[in-house]
């Protein structure tokens, strides 16, 4: 089907069309006319939405859904529809799946059930055989059939041998590894950031230094290995530092941060709700303040929504039983859009890309239409109503977020709320 944006204004620095409000024509999935007007003929559909703004296609580098086993959590259909529907035009799938995404076949699986869907979806292969952090997985046999990193979702790699060799391996097929940093050791049975609200709570807690240590570690490895590491979500003021400093180094590491880190704290956890129940545990205002200044600087790479969905059975339970995550995508722009204001947002959404090696596609005649529709005004409240994952477990309702997603065009199709 072939389209008609009118009346957009171009979100994309790297654009002709830049901050510019143009018609876009596409057909055939690819953009072949911007100008000031265009007359929608034959086939075209027209798009006409109130202050319609694009930027190029936003990707999100952390996302969980549940299938296969855990489909009661989400579906790959469904949350593919929310990925589009909350502006993703590709989302990285993490491995915590059952079985675990540890092989070629099961990366298959994976890009199998998205063929035909306008989101790309690129699968994260686990590092190791069952995430168990013992044995190597088939790193080239999943990158051979498209995985695009590789990591253990939300487990450390203890054992920093294992790290070296996957740092020095990968290097042979340009593989991107992904350490989550937390030391277990430190953070024994801790649930929740180890400071004041910890100990008023009486909640056991995780020290900051149990990030750090681990980023120490991991930075160690990389400096003396070479290769690409990838940290993903970290919390802590003192791992901006870390990271900046290793950036200075020249060691190719890359970062990302979760909306609800830098935007939520651990005072949140007064009401013992388990939404706030997330790894790493949200942290103090000033980890808040630090992170917020490392996206600005540049230290961190990318933002993530973190998207977890979990089912009511495992969050609507006592804090202590209560399983970690929260879900991200639907609200993902309007909570960044408030913080950081539109264009850093829409960068910070997109610069993913990049460090994950995915094409990129500027919004100008001739170029592939992968491209986000959203509004970047308009002040309101999240609401369960604007959740559309089938698992409701948000730390984000009752919290003020800016604009409105409309939808994508991509891979030739176009999806609208």
């Amino acid at each position: 089907m072939n389209f008609l944006l009118k009346a957009a204004t171009v979100i994309d620095p790297k654009s002709p069309f830049h901050n510019k409000t143009v018609d876009i024509l596409i057909e055939n999935g690819v953009i072949t006319d911007l100008r000031n007007s265009i007359k929608a003929q034959g086939t075209v559909k027209e798009i006409k939405l109130d202050n319609l703004h694009v930027s190029q296609g936003w990707f999100d580098s952390s996302v969980c859904f549940g299938e296969p086993g855990y489909e009661e959590r989400e579906t790959i259909t469904n949350g593919l529809d929310v990925a589009a529907k909350s502006g993703f035009t590709a989302i990285a799938l993490n491995p915590n799946t059952l079985p675990i995404t540890d092989n070629s076949a099961s990366i298959g699986f994976l890009k199998g059930k998205a063929q035909d869907s306008p989101v790309s979806l690129y699968p994260i292969g686990s590092l190791t055989t069952k995430s168990d952090g013992i044995d190597m997985a088939e790193l080239f046999d999943m990158q051979q059939a498209g995985a695009i990193a590789f990591g253990d979702y939300k487990k450390a790699i203890q054992n920093p041998n294992l790290l070296k060799i996957a740092l020095l391996y990968t290097q042979n097929f340009d593989g991107l590894v992904l350490s989550f940093p937390q030391d277990n050791q430190i953070a024994g049975k801790g649930m929740v950031n180890e400071e004041e609200q910890s100990t008023l709570l009486g909640l056991k807690g995780i020290p900051a230094m149990a990030e750090e240590l681990q980023i120490t570690r991991d930075l160690f490895l990389l400096e003396y290995t070479g290769g690409k590491l990838h940290i993903p979500t970290i919390s802590t003021a003192k791992s901006v530092s870390l990271i900046k400093e290793a950036k200075k180094k020249g060691l190719q590491v890359s970062c990302s941060v979760s909306t609800h880190h830098l935007t939520l704290t651990d005072s949140e956890l007064a009401t013992f709700d388990s939404n706030y129940k997330v790894r790493p545990p949200l942290r103090t205002q000033k980890d808040v303040d630090t992170l917020i200044k490392g996206v600005n600087d540049g230290t961190i790479d990318m933002i993530t929504s973190d998207h977890q969905p979990m089912d009511v059975e495992h969050k609507k339970v006592e804090f202590d039983n209560a399983k970690y995550g929260t879900i991200g995508l639907e609200n993902a722009f309007g909570t960044i859009n408030n913080v950081l204001g539109t264009e850093k947002a829409i960068s910070m959404l997109t610069n993913g890309r990049t460090v994950f090696e995915l094409e990129n596609h500027t919004i100008e005649k001739g170029n592939k239409a992968d491209i986000t529709l959203f509004n970047p005004n308009g002040d309101t409240i999240f609401t369960e109503e604007l959740i559309l994952s089938n698992s409701k477990n948000s730390a984000f309702l009752g919290k003020p977020i800016k604009g409105a997603t409309y939808g994508i065009v991509a891979n030739g199709k176009i999806v609208l709320k």
